[in-house]
């Protein structure tokens, strides 16, 4: 067996009613405490009357979609003076939050310290106290030492990194999740159960990795259809527990070709980041175990995933596919993806850091093929062979 490692949040809490834990956890760690939520500022209200019932100064950002370059430079102007940080929210909120509790103490310019289209260096000081607490099942965010930020000058989303950044307390109440959009439900939950999928296909999967990802993937399945059902507070639970672990295998095991994908295709596009996984998974699965099958790789674990979409009344990546259409999810064209754009897609996702995880490597071909087929509705979204 191969050495590992696995680093996670400082402490997690789980269960309905855990939110109640933030504020004693923030007032030890002082004040003043910048608060970063998404559009609705009412549902972050009891957080503040909380904090500032406490007899601490709350300084709030607001975080209105995918974070970018921009919106971080302004929350970390707005940010001066805070002691310690908590995001209220979706994975983009948690992700905004988590770069400017990173970002605030350093002297640097911001733009060193992202991959790809900067230097890559890690941060030159400590980041300030981080407590996360989402309010959807997507990202695992909560968990995760990166921030996923849109570079628009590039047409890139790239990510901060660094093993400092995990939250100090990571509080997952699935109350929070409870009545979420239609559309944000199926959008995060297919991006949460396509972060347990690559993981658990990911060439750097280890042991603790494997046994998340196997807990996790048919409960994931599972779960999504109750929901698009109806409101299910039992399948709110489970989908909450399946973003955690996502977040903590991809965090250890790393990620795939949906995810080099889809960073690429976020900054080009704007477009949500759980749906654009949702409409990359299916063709991605199809053209790595077409890949694996060619080079005669092992498999197993494309078998293993069948099994759980079978058990899941899915028939295959392909059902999958099918579902998610007929519940609304848009395709890649639906999005705004151009098809002049999908070379050069095809190109710059090559050298995303979440290829490095993938099972096998893809040429700019598939990767050609794979956007092209997220672009169609099913049934011409099928296996890419």
């Amino acid at each position: 067996m191969s050495p590992f490692g696995f680093a996670s949040a400082g402490k997690i809490r789980f269960g309905r009613g855990t939110a109640s834990e933030a504020v004693p956890a923030l007032v030890a760690m002082g004040g003043p405490v910048l608060l970063v939520h998404g559009r609705s500022a009412k549902r972050a209200a009891w957080l503040k009357q909380g904090l500032e019932a406490e007899g601490l100064t709350v300084i709030s950002v607001f975080c209105g979609g995918e974070p970018d370059l921009p919106m971080l430079k302004e929350g970390l102007a707005a940010a001066q003076g805070a002691r310690s940080v908590v995001g209220l929210g979706g994975g983009a909120v948690i992700d905004l939050a988590k770069a400017i509790a990173a970002l605030l103490p350093s002297s640097t310019d911001p733009l060193d310290h992202f991959e790809v289209v900067g230097k890559g260096l890690p941060l030159n000081a400590d980041p300030l106290p981080f407590v996360a607490i989402p309010t959807t099942a997507g990202t695992g965010a909560e968990v995760t030492k990166n921030a996923v930020i849109g570079i628009p000058e590039h047409r890139r989303k790239v990510s901060l990194r660094d093993d400092r950044m995990l939250a100090n307390f990571a509080i997952i109440d699935p109350a929070l999740t409870d009545g979420c959009p239609r559309d944000v439900t199926l959008a995060s939950g297919l991006d949460a159960i396509t972060q347990v999928i690559e993981p658990f296909l990911s060439r750097l999967a280890n042991p603790m990795s494997d046994a998340l990802c196997r807990e996790a993937i048919p409960r994931g399945l599972q779960a999504i259809r109750r929901l698009l059902e109806g409101e299910d507070s039992g399948a709110r639970d489970e989908m909450a527990l399946v973003s955690l672990f996502g977040g903590l295998a991809l965090a250890n095991a790393g990620l795939g070709a949906v995810h080099g994908l889809a960073g690429v295709v976020g900054g080009m596009t704007g477009a949500a980041h759980g749906a654009i996984c949702g409409v990359l998974l299916p063709p991605v699965i199809s053209a790595n175990a077409a890949a694996m099958a060619r080079g005669q790789g092992d498999t197993s674990r494309f078998f293993e995933l069948d099994s759980w979409f079978a058990e899941a009344g899915f028939d295959g990546a392909d059902g999958l596919a099918a579902w998610a259409d007929e519940q609304g999810l848009a395709t890649l064209g639906e999005l705004g993806l151009q098809a002049s754009d999908v070379p050069a897609a095809a190109a710059a996702a090559r050298t995303s850091s979440s290829m490095k995880g993938n099972p096998v490597p893809l040429d700019e071909e598939t990767l050609v093929a794979i956007l092209a087929a997220a672009s169609l509705a099913p049934p011409n979204r099928n296996a890419i062979a």
